[in-house]
């Protein structure tokens, strides 16, 4: 179907493709991925011929159809169903046809076509898919222009799935979508009869609906058999005999160097000393596989966590309009350790929610109770349009370091994710990536008690994603988490909350069932199932006591770490100014015993920091250790 020979491309001069070659076979969906920047969207414009290659070429069976979502929203006056059927230009084009002609062997072909193309089922089939996307019946008899930007996104994405191209190309179609949505879209691109290619970070629907990956590194192209999972089992191993090869040849080269250097002057061992110059000479190198660092997530626990509850939410109501409540009858309590996920729709009152338990939301009715030393940090993706544009993330950092020194800001900056070649970046020029990880630094700066996540992921690569996944798991405060990225929802949440109907409450399935619940009729499960449903809730609540319970345990372990730290700074410091003493000649000349003493006193804080190294080594291990085998039980 698709075929990319020798692609070399470059934008300002820097190479993005260098002789990239891979052939898609028909029928193939297929995920694109490779980290922010590599050129991913580029290759899509490559593709559809909306730019040009420098060397080599693109090739698509003639009159393929290739479809992506349009870069503009519709927005007119049409209604929803008609925006979308307007979207298969040959139906539109027949049925405006039908109604001006008047030879009989014409209206005959036109008639025949539109019964090979399925056209009187066309508005179901629209309808369909409207409603997948979140658009109920009443919605879809709306016009464009009553819908925000992103429901109208929505729309456009809906429009290119029912002209159903030849290729399809989708570029991040979830960063628009809800849960409910991806979960949908994932089930349509399984059953998608032409071929897909999807640029995604989502590892569900790389996994669920794609059946081979194109890896874009180091300007070339890799296609791998298979899921996300998959995919990255077969590049570890890869990188792993690359390793063990390039040891192997290291070693045989550094043996032959070895050899030239003690033989090549001595006659009788002259000929084979060149002999292996030459074969040095021939000999490729293996290449190291070299990996772009991804720089951690950090977010500071709480120095002095509350009890519990952390919040209480009693017979509350809350909206924006006293008189017309988004939410009403909450009752809620959020405890110190709980990692909770909403679950529902958008537009059912998930943000509207977060922000009342935030405190950015007074309740219309009822009462939220929470302690006045609570601290909570928060992250909302339209926030990302309220950074100046004119700052960079050093401005932001030094307004809340007031006192700190340059170096200490410039140290806190490079923990961040924004070393000297960002720190100083303006945020306009920022990544979508970049900035989203600005503002969850600004947020949880002050090591909030409370952590509040609206959508974090639409700009994090795979690999950022899993480092979110790891800061929040080291993270000792409470979190409540909007997404609709399921890996991350799976990783991080003990608990679900279902905001739908105009309220609130605690969801005893977990995401598997929550899917099955929104993608399909769920059968009424017998006797025994429900009593299994009930034991399993009960085991996902001993599960958030024990993920709890060892969190505890290993607190007192990153602890002595600390303190084995503080203690070896504090030790290498009184040496410093020792030996700064110890080196003046004068000392040993005017007070040759306080030199002595000096000497004396070095040695036995010497023997001290050796002391504390053994102990920060020894917690370190048992730390470890502690971290590794409560991974291994809880996945097991």
């Amino acid at each position: 179907m698709l075929h990319i020979n020798d692609l070399t491309y470059r934008i300002e001069g820097r190479p993005l493709f260098e002789g990239a070659t891979a052939a898609i076979p028909s029928g193939h969906k297929v995920g694109l991925v490779g980290r922010n920047g590599a050129g991913k969207s580029t290759l899509l414009r490559l593709i559809t011929g909306e730019i040009a290659p420098d060397e080599g070429s693109i090739s698509i069976p003639k009159n393929a159809r290739i479809g992506q979502v349009a870069q503009e929203a519709p927005g007119g006056p049409e209604n929803l169903l008609d925006t979308v059927l307007a979207a298969d230009t040959e139906r539109t084009r027949l049925l405006a046809e039908a109604e001006t002609a008047t030879n009989p062997e014409r209206i005959s072909e036109i008639h025949l076509r539109l019964n090979d193309i399925d056209a009187h089922a066309a508005p179901a089939r629209a309808a369909t898919i409207l409603a997948g996307l979140g658009f109920d019946e009443t919605a879809q008899a709306q016009p464009c222009s009553a819908f925000s930007g992103g429901w109208r996104m929505r729309v456009a994405l809906a429009s290119v799935l029912f002209a159903a191209p030849d290729l399809l190309l989708l570029d991040e179609p979830t960063n628009y979508l809800d849960l409910e949505g991806v979960m949908w879209l994932e089930n349509f691109l399984r059953s998608y009869p032409h071929t897909v290619i999807v640029v995604s970070h989502d590892r569900d629907i790389l996994n669920s609906s794609m059946d081979a990956i194109l890896h874009l590194e180091n300007r070339k192209l890799t296609l791998y058999s298979g899921g996300y999972d998959k995919f990255e089992e077969t590049r570890r191993e890869q990188q792993r005999l690359q390793l063990k090869l390039k040891k192997k040849q290291d070693e045989m080269r550094r043996h032959m160097e070895a050899f030239v250097e003690r033989f090549r002057a001595k006659a009788t061992k002259a000929r084979q000393a060149q002999s292996r110059l030459k074969a040095l000479a021939k000999m490729q190198p293996i290449a190291a596989a070299v990996e772009e660092q991804v720089t951690p997530f950090r977010f500071p626990s709480p120095a002095r966590p509350l009890g519990n509850p952390l919040i209480r939410i009693e017979n509350a109501a809350v909206g924006y309009d006293p008189d017309k409540p988004v939410l009403r009858e909450l009752n809620l309590r959020l405890d110190v350790d709980d990692r909770i996920a909403l679950l529902g729709a958008n537009g059912n009152g998930k943000s509207t929610l977060a922000k009342l338990l935030a405190g950015r939301l007074e309740p219309t009715v009822g009462h939220r109770r929470a302690s006045k030393k609570l601290e909570t940090g928060f992250f909302a993706q339209h926030q990302m349009d309220d950074l100046d544009p004119a700052k960079s993330p050093y401005d932001y950092i030094a307004t809340l370091m007031d006192d700190a020194t340059e170096a200490q800001k410039r140290a806190k900056l490079g923990q961040l994710g924004f070393g000297a070649d960002k720190a100083d970046t303006k945020c306009a020029n920022l990544s979508g990536g970049e900035k989203a990880r600005l503002l969850m630094a600004l947020a949880a700066f002050g090591a909030p008690h409370l952590l509040i996540l609206d959508e974090p992921t639409n700009h994090l690569d795979v690999d950022s994603r899993e480092a979110l996944i790891q800061g929040l798991n080291d993270y000792e405060g409470a979190v409540i988490l909007i997404s609709h990225d399921r890996h991350l929802i799976e990783a991080c949440a003990d608990r679900l909350w279902l905001v739908a109907d105009g309220t609130a409450q605690p969801y005893d399935g977990d995401i598997a069932s929550y899917r099955a619940q929104v993608t399909g009729p769920r059968p009424t499960a017998p006797a025994s199932d429900r009593a299994s449903a009930t034991n399993s809730r009960r085991s996902r609540e001993e599960d958030r006591r024990a993920a709890a319970a060892r969190r505890a345990e290993l607190a007192p372990l990153k602890k002595a770490i600390k303190q084995h730290e503080e203690r070896m700074e504090t030790l290498q410091a009184k040496l410093a100014k020792l030996d700064e003493k110890l080196a003046d000649p004068a000392l040993y000349d005017e007070t040759p015993d306080k030199a002595r003493d000096f000497a004396r006193l070095r040695g036995e804080l010497a023997k001290e920091l050796e002391q504390a190294e053994e102990d920060w080594l020894a917690a370190s291990e048992e730390y470890e250790t502690a971290a590794t085998m409560d991974a291994a039980t809880s996945s097991a």
